[in-house]
């Protein structure tokens, strides 16, 4: 059993509570690798601003739980190094099962999500209910889901999306006990988070996609007044990367995401975690197609990771300052 504040790191509840007093969110960004971690990292400590860094089950069995955690450890040492110690929280992402989070929680983890929304009513509240019991003697922080999005990431996936029943909100919290809440207004995992026919197109063609469900977000805001909302699958899919991968040698036809302005209104309301990985992987993926296209004799890793980390360190102060509000809050 290894905990969390071994590792130098926190749970999520005192950084939730300042979030939704504040009116901003939390970055929650996926990680797999070296380069993400250390981009991650520099880009929250340079904004000062906190971070959850975010594992899916797919990161667990690519990169090894015992290798992730040591990593966690890591990051919260390279904070200190490069001279700002920022709160981090390390959470699983999409756990699936009790023994999923259990082993997480067993292995260092701080936060873990158990998403039992693709189950009937009760027995998301039983499982997640279950799982909550086990994390809070460890003071490991849990968020639950109601709701399904559309979309496909990582080994999560839905042809289909669900909004969340406001209606099921307060019961749904109170059985299971959840420190906080994913929901369902029209966010989507992916890249493609919306058929074409969902969208309109702007004057230079860039397909906008429908707006969020902000009515169902503010009917939830009055049924748990200051209660820590959750969206999942809020990559904005910047055109830039897009177009940048697609000009080198890649496919990736109709790809929309969510409007930035959106998740900064979004922010200021009880959503105080907005997770954040398509982007991550385009910004990465652009930037390593780039340079090979460019320098097609290059084998060696730095020279591609190299550029691709500092793109992600860009990109992710650009969210921190500009779209969830999180920079200086640290």
């Amino acid at each position: 059993m290894t905990s969390y504040k071994d590792l130098g790191l926190v749970n999520s509840r005192d950084m939730f509570a300042k979030a939704v007093k504040g009116g901003y969110a939390i970055p929650a960004y996926n990680f797999n690798n070296m380069e993400q971690l250390q981009a991650i990292v520099q880009a929250c400590v340079e904004t000062k601003s906190p971070v959850i860094l975010q594992v899916s089950k797919g990161a667990r069995d690519y990169a090894n739980i015992n290798l992730l955690r040591n990593m966690a450890r890591g990051a919260t040492e390279y904070a200190k190094e490069l001279g700002f110690e920022i709160p981090i929280v390390l959470h699983l992402d999409h756990g699936d099962s009790f023994e999923t989070c259990k082993e997480c929680i067993d292995n260092g983890f701080s936060s873990v999500m158990i998403d039992g929304s693709h189950f009937p009513y009760d027995e998301n509240v039983a499982l997640t209910k279950r799982v909550v019991e086990y994390a809070h003697k460890f003071d490991v922080t849990v968020e639950g889901e109601l709701g399904v999005l559309a979309g496909i990431e990582d080994e999560v996936s839905s042809e289909v999306s669900h909004y969340t029943q406001p209606n099921e909100v307060l019961d749904f919290v109170s059985k299971t006990g959840v420190d906080s809440l994913a929901i369902s207004i029209g966010t989507s995992h992916g890249a493609n988070k919306f058929q074409p026919e969902q969208c309109t197109r702007n004057a230079e063609g860039v397909l906008i996609p429908p707006p969020l469900r902000f009515d169902i977000l503010e009917k939830i805001e009055k049924i748990l007044p200051g209660f820590p909302i959750v969206l999942h699958g809020s990559s904005s899919v910047p055109v830039e990367y897009v177009n940048m991968i697609i000009e080198n040698g890649g496919k990736l036809k109709d790809s929309v995401g969510i409007p930035e302005e959106q998740l900064r209104k979004a922010s200021k309301s009880a959503v105080c975690k907005i997770n954040i990985d398509s982007d991550g992987r385009l910004a990465m993926t652009a930037m390593i197609r780039k340079v090979l296209a460019e320098k097609p004799g290059e084998f060696d890793p730095r020279k591609y990771l190299g550029p691709a980390r500092a793109e992600l360190k860009k990109m992710y102060m650009h969210k921190n300052k500009n779209v969830l509000g999180s920079a200086d809050q640290a």
